[in-house]
């Protein structure tokens, strides 16, 4: 039998699939994140756990594995939940996926709530490409690298943060990217959901008065760069001159810069003709 993910409710329990609830009444073994959020859950759903329950929150994740494989080896159905939203999306799950798939264990999922595509589609930014970094990087250094990182990243940027740290990621963010929009959503599903949008520095002295709560925070892309053919010569030239090839060379840095290939490498030859 398979291993099955199942996603839970972000807030409000009428979330739950059929699915799910059929699922927590029929599995053999729920490895729950809190198995008291989870009895919790069984309860609003008004359903029986039918099988054992186990803990399996990112402490113990490694330490569970072996039983969990054990009992999937032995026909046994596991059904993985953490406390809100889809398993292994910021949340315990993936090394057992991971390990499920080197031991050729079936896998499946039951879709639901997610946190991350709940905020993309009522934060007004655009969202046909995106990318979901998890969590923001709580060490100063490490987020001032991070934000840089992202400065040219066109796509939209979904990301959580804690309550507390939440001003001050946003002041960071606002330094290192100017006026960019973004969306704080708090609460998702909840009774107290909102969802604030604006730029950077207006919800960062928006969230400075203290925010609480779930956060997901919905970050605009980068304005694509305008890239001029001529100025991209000199580079291909230099990796040239270093040895690589003309034509990987020109079609590297055309791909980066999302140029033409063949105006790019016409206009090497060009330059080289002076």
């Amino acid at each position: 039998m398979p291993l099955v993910l199942a996603a839970t409710p972000l807030g409000d329990s009428r979330d739950a699939s059929p699915r799910l609830v059929a699922a927590l009444a029929d599995a053999d073994v729920i490895a729950a994140e809190d198995t008291r959020r989870l009895r919790a859950l069984a309860a609003a759903l008004d359903v029986t756990p039918g099988g054992r329950i186990v803990s399996f929150y990112e402490d113990v994740e490694t330490a569970r594995l072996p039983k969990l494989l054990e009992a999937l080896h032995e026909g046994e159905t596991v059904l993985l939940v953490t406390d809100a939203g889809m398993p292994s999306v910021s949340d315990p799950g993936y090394r057992l996926v991971a390990a499920c798939v080197a031991e050729d264990l079936p896998v499946t999922c039951l879709p639901g709530p997610s946190a991350v595509t709940t905020a993309l589609a009522v934060s007004g930014l655009p969202s046909a490409r995106f990318c979901f970094e998890g969590f923001a990087p709580r060490k100063a250094g490490e987020k001032a690298k991070w934000f840089a990182s992202l400065a040219g990243e066109q796509r939209t940027v979904v990301f959580f943060e804690s309550p507390h740290r939440l001003a001050a990621t946003l002041g960071e963010a606002a330094e290192a990217l100017g006026e960019r929009r973004a969306a704080v959503c708090r609460e998702l599903t909840k009774t107290y959901e909102e969802v604030r949008r604006g730029t950077l520095p207006e919800l960062a002295k928006w969230a400075a008065e203290g925010v609480r709560g779930e956060i997901t925070v919905v970050l605009e892309g980068a304005e694509p760069a305008t890239v001029r053919v001529d100025d991209l010569v000199e580079e291909v030239a230099s990796r040239v001159a270093a040895g690589e090839r003309l034509k990987s060379a020109a079609a590297d840095v055309a791909g980066v810069a999302g140029v033409s290939r063949k105006e790019l490498y016409d206009a090497v030859l060009a330059a080289r003709r002076g």
